[in-house]
């Protein structure tokens, strides 16, 4: 009974997500696969669930600041409680490869 109850409580409290970034991937050893793959953990480790990636090609920006001429995007749509958005912000925020990230509610219609 508690397994429903609980699923029930998950299913009211968290919402969905998207987490559009750009990725300064300029100067790195690591390859783009591990850079998704940390930033991934670091959703799972704060208590997001991931429902999907979307990994977009590197593109120009259209002005560039801090000399960043390019920026390699990912999506990451995920499921997570309201309170859990600002510590994601701020922890992708001192991120230094980070170099934008746009995380909005996503109305998605649950079955």
């Amino acid at each position: 009974m508690f397994s429903i109850a609980q699923k029930t409580v998950d299913y009211i409290m968290k919402k969905s997500y998207e987490c559009l970034m750009a990725l300064d991937t300029r100067g790195q050893e690591d390859g783009v696969k591990e850079i998704v793959e940390r930033l991934e953990s670091e959703f799972v480790k704060e208590g997001a669930t991931i429902e999907q990636i979307q990994k977009m090609d590197k593109r120009q920006l259209a002005y560039t600041p801090s000399n960043i001429e390019s920026a390699f995007y990912v999506n990451f749509v995920f499921e997570a409680e309201p309170s859990l958005i600002t510590k994601l912000r701020s922890k992708f925020k001192l991120d230094p490869i980070v170099f934008c990230s746009i995380i909005s509610y996503c109305r998605v219609n649950r079955q």
